[in-house]
Parts: structure tokens; sequence; C-alpha cells
């Protein structure tokens, strides 16, 4: 944002002497001078036949006098110097995520049906911050690295459903996985990786995979990786829906929920993190609040002026005018030149002065 201010503005007041110099000029005496035979040799030239040197004069003062008053375009501009966090959302996928023991509106919607846009909320909440993702069920999968466009990492939440992974549940994997997504030498010191964390969310107990929770678990401490775990659903027997072979819901069982809150906490402790149990919507979207609370980045924005002074974009054309309009103003000597009559002893002229002064000799 930009503005223009004048600096030394009294001298504008300057120009309230331009129409007092018009006006005694006008007023002035101008000396007249009778030369014989004048319109013999007169030459009319630019400067006597228009007043192009005067408007040129006072056009050339008012840009002066402006230029004076040191006009300034001053803006407004905040310089931003901080980095955003790199965080990897690992997100599970397996068969239990089919459960319905959440409501949204009076309807019965399933756990993954819950977590998607409230992913899709904590993404826009953070702008600045590069965003992964990686989705695990009896395997691990990138299905977004590391990027800021968040539009096309919307678009990636949308795309997930159950079933795109063979069924079960990686615990261990999906956050080897994820720590794998945040690898980066410029952003390490000592191998301690600076500015990153993984969210883990998870309905269910390790039971697939290479890697144990707690082998996953010892890599992320020692690089300095925080990791929040979610552990979705409610205890006990949930409903589970019965599919045909065509893919209709016909109806319910109940199934026992199986989630593994102490392998959550163990991660969540030993890596400076947080355990979230979210049982119903607003716990999901209490927790992710909460994340992005912890994670937030505070930018210290540093605000200055910027000053561009514009004198010389005014006086130095001004002078310009002016001595352009002197030059046009300067009198005019005729190349030719003047012949003298002269006058005989008796005080009559001669032959060559006859008929050529019209002046008489006054008594």
């Amino acid at each position: 944002m930009s503005h223009l201010v004048l600096k030394d503005p009294l001298w504008l007041l300057g120009l309230l002497a331009i129409p007092v110099l018009v006006w005694l000029r006008g007023r002035r005496a101008v000396p007249i001078l009778v030369v014989p035979f004048a319109a013999a040799w007169h030459r009319p030239g630019l400067a006597q036949v228009s007043s192009l040197p005067t408007l040129l004069a006072g056009f050339g003062l008012i840009l002066v006098i402006i230029g004076l008053a040191r006009p300034q375009r001053v803006e407004n501009k905040q310089e931003v110097r901080t980095q955003g966090y790199d965080l990897i959302l690992a997100i599970d996928l397996s068969g239990s995520m089919q459960s319905e023991d959440f409501e949204r509106d009076g309807q019965r919607i399933n756990r993954l049906q819950t977590i998607k846009p409230v992913i899709q909320a904590f993404i826009n909440d953070r702008p600045t911050d590069r965003i992964g993702i990686v989705v695990f069920s009896g395997r691990a999968y990138t299905l977004a690295p590391l990027t800021f466009d968040h539009a096309w990492l919307g678009r990636q939440v949308e795309r997930l459903k159950i079933g795109l992974i063979e069924d079960g549940t990686a615990i261990g994997d999906g956050l080897g996985v994820s720590l794998t997504r945040l690898e980066q030498a410029s952003r390490a010191d000592g191998g301690r990786r600076k500015g990153a964390f993984v969210v883990l969310l998870t309905d269910g107990a390790n039971n697939r995979g290479t890697l144990t929770p707690g082998q996953a678990t010892e890599i992320a401490k020692s690089r300095g990786v925080p990791v929040y775990t979610i552990g979705a659903g409610r205890d006990g027997f949930v409903p589970f829906p019965v599919f045909d072979d065509k893919g209709n819901k016909i109806g319910y069982q109940r199934r026992p929920s199986d989630l593994d809150e102490s392998a959550l906490r163990l991660i969540a402790d030993e890596t400076a993190g947080r355990y979230f149990r979210a049982d119903d919507v607003k716990t999901v979207e209490n927790a992710f609040k909460a994340i992005d609370r912890a994670q937030k980045i505070e930018f210290q924005a540093k605000s200055y002026l910027v000053t561009t002074e514009l004198f010389r974009w005014l006086a130095y054309p001004g002078l310009a005018t002016l001595i352009f309009a002197g030059l046009l103003a300067r009198p005019r000597t005729s190349g030719k030149k003047s012949r003298t009559a002269t006058m005989p002893a008796g005080g009559s002229p001669n032959r060559a002065s006859k008929g050529r002064l019209s002046a008489a000799t006054p008594p």
C-alpha cells in the first residue's frame, strides 16, 4: 500500500506569488524608443509575437516550487522471515474404519467419513506448511509427498476410501514410511529433524507390517520428530455394515473395537507428542484443533516504510523549462549593419541621407 506526501508543504505558498508577479508585470511602465525607419529593418521573432516564453516560465516555476515541497511516495511493507512446518498425516484405511459408530446431523456415518472433512479443514488452516499423506492398512504407501499445493492435496483426501490396500493394520510401517517422507538434509541438525511432526490416526491394533510400533517410535525419537496419535472409534461393540455381492448395504453386525490405546500413548509420550481419544465427531475435531495450536508457528512480521523522493522528477524538468523560456525571451539582433545618416555642416542632409529621416529636429 502506497500514498503520496509532501515533506515541506510550506513551499507551496510560493505558488501564490505567481499571479502577483503576472499582475505587477502587466502594470510595469514600458520605455518606448522611437527608432527612425524601424519598419524597414524590423523582423518580428517568436518571442515578440507569442506568449509562449511567459507560459513556459510559469509552468517551469510551478514545477520547481512543487519539487521544493519534496513530494514523496511512501509504501508500507511487511517482511516475514519464517518457515512453516513439514508434516505427514498417516491415516488408517483398514476395514475396521467402516464401523459406523459416529453420527452427523442425526445420520450414522463411518470413521473414515468422519475424519475426511476434519482433515480437510486442518489442511486449509495451515497454508504455510508442506503437508504429505501416508495411508496404511496391511501395508503403508505414500498417497501424497510433502507439498504446498493444498488444493491438490484436498483432492487426494477426497479419493480416500477403504479397500485401496490389502486389509490389516500396520501401524509401525505407517509411521516408518511417514518418517522416511520427512527426511531432508537441509532441515536436519545433528541427525535431528527440525520443524516436522507426524499425525497418526488409527482405530485398531498393530497386526501387520515389517516395523513394530516400538521400533518406529525409536526412529522418530532419535530424529526428534514428535508424533501425535489419534485413536478413533468407541469402546466395546460397534455397528459394522454388511454388504452384498454388488456392494449394497444389507444390514449391520456387531464387532468389538480393538483399539490399542496403550501403544498409541507410548508413541506420543516417547516422541514428545500427544495422544487424543476421538470417540465422536466433536472429539475428532478438537483433537486436530489442539494439534494445530500446539504446532503452529507464530509469525513475526517486520513492518517498515519505504520512502521514494520525487523531487528530481519535478524540479529538474522545471529548471529546464525555465532555461528554455529564457532563451526564447532573449532579444534577437539583426545581422545587418545599420546605416547612419550624416548631416552636412550647413545643416541640410546630404543626398545619401535624403528621404531616409522621418523625424524632424525639434526647435
